[in-house]
Formats: structure tokens, C-alpha cells, sequence
């Protein structure tokens, strides 16, 4: 995981997400808020999930939804402008008959600090061709604010179409609980020299992101509404 604070300037400037408080937020309920039930994840209730396709339909990264213009994503991801599809209001990959928004987008921006060996600031934003229309089941997730400070322990949630076994890959957007864990374990975990100071580290409770959640969101509730903190990388 990527955390989004270290650079949460750089993505304001980049993208020109006006920031959005968590409380007006949750008054105006114009990001943020989710419907949660099961591993399964209910349709519409992850509404800034984006899955990044082939044009063929194959899914290979996620994303999430900033504004109507911007999609973050992850670096490794290599998006290529104009040959890659961003999908939005995808739920079950199986099906045809879901109303989803399909959009290429014009620019790919990656981190400028960003480097695949030792793997680090691992964040890129797409720039969409022609604005997304919000809809009850497609709305931006809310950035954290640059000095958020997430206590270990802490229950959040990541989303995507990654692998649940080794040879599987669901078709149905799948939802996992996973705890904040402290950089001082996660260092144990991976080692010294894998984890920086630009990453956030959440699992160990048997769940986890798994092979194409890349990209994808990692969220924490805030003032009772959902906030970006992480990239899956």
C-alpha cells in the first residue's frame, strides 16, 4: 500500500481537486459514501472503484474516482493513453447488461519520485478524455488530508477483482476488512529496506489485496465517510 498523504499536494495540484472536508462531506454526501455488506461487495457500494481494462475487457489494474476528470491509480500499472479502458459502475465482469461508464483517458501522470526498483511512490493519476457523469453508483472518494495520522489497528477496507486463491479471479467486486498495521511490523514482515516513509501497510488478519487490485483504494472512515489513505501497489 501507498500512502496518499506524503503527496496529497502534489495530487491536488495535479488533478485541481478542490479538498472537501470530511464533515461538509458528509453533509453534502457528495464523496465518500459507500454501502457495505458481505465479501461480495453490494452493486454501487464502492461508487469511485474503477476497474482498468484491455480494450479486449480484460481487467488487469483498479483504480479510484478523485473528481470527474481524474483517476488514481497505480504506477506500476503502466496505463497507456488512448489504448486503455477506465470503467466505472463495474460490479459484475460477467455481465453485459450493467450500466457502465466507459471513458479513455488523455494523460497519465505518474509521481514524479516514483521508481519500480526499490518499488516507491507508486502512484500515477489519469486525466479522463471527457468528464464522468456522477450517477447514485458513481461519485469520487474523498482524499485524506495531508497530516492524517491512521492508528495501527485501525479497520479499513480495500476493493478490487484481484485473485482470491492462487488460480481465481472473481468476476463479482470483492470487499476486504484489513487492520492499519505499524511500519515498525511491517518492516519485519518485508524487511527494511522495502517499506519507506511513502507507504502504508494494512493486513494480517487473513485477508488482503491480491494480484490485479493494483491501483486500487485503500479506505478509512472519517467523520463517519470513506477517505482514500492508499493505493494498492
Amino acid at each position: 500500500m501507498y500512502t496518499l498523504p506524503d503527496f496529497a499536494e502534489w495530487l491536488q495540484i495535479k488533478s485541481q481537486v478542490k479538498r472537501i472536508s470530511s464533515r461538509a462531506a458528509a453533509m453534502f454526501q457528495s464523496c465518500g459514501v459507500p454501502v457495505i455488506n458481505g465479501q461480495n461487495a453490494i452493486s454501487g457500494s464502492w461508487p469511485w472503484q474503477v476497474s482498468l481494462q484491455l480494450p479486449t475487457g480484460f481487467h488487469f489494474c483498479g483504480g479510484s474516482l478523485i473528481n470527474q476528470n481524474w483517476v488514481l491509480t497505480a504506477a506500476h500499472c503502466r496505463v497507456v493513453v488512448g489504448y486503455h479502458r477506465v470503467i466505472l459502475r463495474e460490479h459484475d465482469r460477467g455481465s453485459n447488461a450493467e450500466p457502465i461508464q466507459t471513458k479513455l483517458d488523455s494523460k497519465v501522470i505518474t509521481h514524479p519520485l516514483y521508481s519500480s526498483k526499490p518499488t516507491n511512490n507508486d502512484t500515477a493519476l489519469l486525466k479522463l478524455a471527457s468528464p464522468v457523469t456522477y450517477t447514485p453508483r458513481i461519485s469520487p472518494v474523498c482524499l485524506a488530508p495531508s497530516a492524517i495520522n491512521i492508528l495501527p489497528g485501525t479497520r479499513c477496507f480495500t476493493t478490487g477483482w484481484g485473485q482470491t486463491a492462487t488460480t481465481s479471479s472473481p468476476m463479482i467486486l470483492q470487499q476486504t476488512g484489513i487492520p492499519i498495521t505499524s511500519p515498525a511490523v511491517c518492516r519485519q514482515i518485508w524487511g527494511q529496506s522495502k517499506i519507506t516513509d511513502a507507504m502504508i501497510c494494512a493486513g494480517g488478519s487473513g485477508s488482503s489485496s491480491c494480484q490485479g487490485d493494483s491501483g486500487g483504494p485503500l479506505v478509512c472512515k472519517r467523520s463517519g465517510v470513506w477517505t482514500l489513505v492508499g493505493a494498492v501497489s
